[in-house]
């Protein structure tokens, strides 16, 4: 009988190992699937952006198994602190704020905000950033919620009346029927819309902002990761300068933003 338990256990055991091992190959990365072109969602519903290609280019790296999952803005990092996935990879800046509740792997973007209106709106003359803020006193400007331009238009752009949207392309549709004055986010989410027909009236004004002009800005776009996943966070830094080194996150940038964005 003891014999016959001692089985039952080790097989359990072997069991347990089994499905720790299948997790640990399969990294599940959350991404919202509506930031073109870090992520987006193509006509057929897939996910794609510089972002899934990069995650697989990693999975590949680390021997793991891909797993994209879609998730809403609002909610990717309490999905991440619920284990929905193990990882986010969704344009989201490296932040002391965002420190506070979770881990990032090295950063892999980074690119500057822009302050984006009509080419004959209040912006038009709006050189310096302090030019921009005495343009748009009294003026909705539109950013996206739960970001860090929305951080930076609360906190240091006094006056304005501050719009919040789900996505960037609800802000783009009411900047351009003239519900908003002008927007706020990165110049690679303004991107599509101002090379579009949509967005020919419009432009960038005042300078591009980055973490060198305000810390509310970051250290530029990282893997969010739980704070206690210290291995998984080694294994993704070492990929990523593995990727670096080797010029395919350079590649994959020029591919997707017509640029190298890559932090060296």
């Amino acid at each position: 009988m003891m014999k016959s338990w001692m089985s039952l256990a080790a097989a359990a055991a072997l069991v347990l190992a089994a499905s720790t091992a299948s997790a640990q190959d399969t990294l599940r990365v959350g991404t919202e699937g509506a930031y073109p072109p870090y992520n987006a969602t193509d006509a057929s519903g897939k996910l794609v952006g510089f972002e899934i290609d990069l995650a697989n280019a990693l999975c590949e790296r680390t021997q793991m198994k891909c797993e994209i999952v879609q998730q809403d803005w609002d909610g990717m990092i309490p999905a991440l602190m619920n284990k929905r996935y193990d990882a986010i990879m969704a344009g989201m800046s490296v932040t002391e704020e965002r420190m506070k509740q979770i881990a990032f792997s090295k950063p892999y973007s980074t690119t500057p905000a822009w302050f984006v209106g009509a080419k004959d709106g209040v912006l038009k003359d709006a050189k310096t950033l302090d030019d921009v803020k005495a343009a748009l006193k009294g003026k909705s400007v539109g950013v996206q919620r739960s970001t860090i331009h929305q951080n930076f238009l609360e906190a240091k752009v006094p006056g304005v009346d501050a719009r919040l949207y789900d996505t960037q392309d609800d802000l783009n549709l009411d900047l351009q029927n003239g519900r908003i004055d002008a927007g706020l986010a990165d110049s690679l989410g303004w991107k599509d819309f101002l090379a579009s027909d949509a967005g020919k009236g419009y432009d960038h004004f005042g300078p591009g902002l980055t973490g060198k002009d305000d810390p509310i800005f970051g250290l530029g776009v990282g893997i969010g990761l739980r704070q206690e996943d210290t291995a998984l966070k080694a294994k993704l830094d070492k990929a990523l300068d593995e990727v670096n080194a080797d010029g395919t996150l350079a590649k994959l940038s020029v591919q997707w933003f017509g640029f190298d964005t890559s932090v060296k």
